[in-house]
């Protein structure tokens, strides 16, 4: 391997452990908050503003994003991608893909656990149990959609055509968000935290998975005497 390809890689894996510890303060510096209940104010204020625009309509539109976050349809994607995986011999990329989505649900309940925070129970349009914090329809919707366009975007050939899947990923996760707080499950704050969590360690496992495919190009590289100069093809 080429020093210069080696220090390529650790500046990739520096810039996503910087970004996912920047994330994580912010995480934790909300979760002070949460704990020491001193955020109702910004609470109050978002879930007013969401909810100033609630119609039969709207409902049923929140309805219909609430559920693409559901345990359920979440289960099914990650089945249908994971076979997809399996049936084309993406092995590497299917552990990698279950591992990211599993781990993150597991530190979901890991961290409403330690918070214990009860869900807001004013004007509750649908009934969820469970703690509040950090939001698991976030979480999984963050980790989920997010790792799902990650690798769409790897093989997409064109630039627009990885614009449109990045936008409509923002929007799904972002509307599955408001659609908790909207339908009265949810306080922002926990929206707001299961998103950074999600970033966060969906930033670090990226960065550890794009370093471990350079690795693995450059040692299949060197042990062949050479080859053509262009990265790792597998996703």
């Amino acid at each position: 391997m080429s020093s210069s390809s080696i220090k390529e890689q650790n500046k990739v894996l520096l810039r996503s452990f910087i970004f996912t510890v920047l994330i994580l303060f912010v995480f934790g510096w909300i979760a002070q908050l949460v704990s020491g209940q001193r955020i109702a104010a910004f609470d109050n204020k978002m879930t007013d503003a969401i909810r100033s625009v609630r119609s039969d309509a709207m409902t049923v539109v929140m309805r219909v994003f609430t559920e693409l976050g559901s345990e359920y349809l979440v289960i099914l994607i990650v089945i249908a991608f994971s076979s997809l995986f399996a049936f084309i011999g993406y092995r590497r990329e299917l552990i990698f893909y279950l591992g990211v989505i599993v781990s993150s649900a597991l530190l979901n309940l890991v961290l409403k656990t330690i918070f214990h925070r009860t869900r807001p129970d004013i004007n509750r349009i649908i009934e969820a149990s469970g703690f509040s914090f950090p939001s698991g329809h976030s979480m999984s919707a963050f980790t989920l959609y997010g790792i799902t366009i990650y690798f769409l975007w790897k093989h997409l050939k064109y630039g627009w055509m990885r614009a449109v899947v990045i936008l409509i990923g923002i929007v799904i996760i972002a509307m599955i968000g408001i659609s908790r707080i909207y339908l009265g499950v949810h306080y922002p704050s926990d929206v707001v935290g299961g998103y950074l969590v999600s970033a966060a360690w969906l930033m670090m496992s990226i960065g550890l998975y794009e370093r471990f495919l350079e690795q693995r190009w450059l040692s299949r590289k060197f042990r062949l005497g050479g080859g053509k100069n262009e990265g790792p093809s597998s996703v």
